[in-house]
């Protein structure tokens, strides 16, 4: 081996070395002045939970709850109802809209209006197109849905 190629293997490994404290630091950086990405609030905790979230899906599929929506006036109505179309009543609701300029999600409780039938009237600074998450939990059983708010 010649002088010549010890001297290639030199600048290689400095090449190296540098590029990868280069994107190490563009990597921290990233970490500590974007943030993540997520948008979902219990993003981590579903996953450390995952086999009591499970349980809870399977809870609210074996008691066959059913939900039906509607919407007049700004004013979200939910009517939650078992297999035997009988209403689910003491159940505790929570919608999480996404507006656009807070994609963090806001968390409002819904009201129980009548038996099995809860409401959220939705502040009037929200129109157009919105995402919202709903989720209705009642004795260890949940019921998650994904919804498009067209106001």
């Amino acid at each position: 081996m010649t002088g010549s190629d010890k001297n290639f293997y030199k600048p290689l490994i400095l090449l190296l070395l540098f590029a990868f404290l280069i994107f190490s630091g563009w990597s921290a950086w990233q970490a500590s002045s974007r943030g993540s990405e997520v948008t979902d609030r219990d993003y981590y905790s579903k996953g450390l939970k995952y086999n009591s979230t499970i349980v809870e899906k399977r809870a609210a599929e074996v008691l066959g709850w059913t939900l039906s929506s509607e919407i007049n006036d700004q004013t979200l109505r939910f009517s939650l109802n078992d297999k035997d179309n009988q209403a689910v009543s003491g159940a505790r609701g929570i919608i999480y809209l996404f507006p656009p300029k807070n994609p963090k999600g806001l968390q409002y409780h819904l009201s129980e209006s009548s038996p099995g039938t809860y409401t959220f009237p939705v502040p009037q600074e929200y129109q157009g197109t919105l995402r919202a998450r709903l989720t209705f939990e009642r004795n260890g059983a949940k019921l998650n849905r994904q919804l498009q708010l067209n106001l």
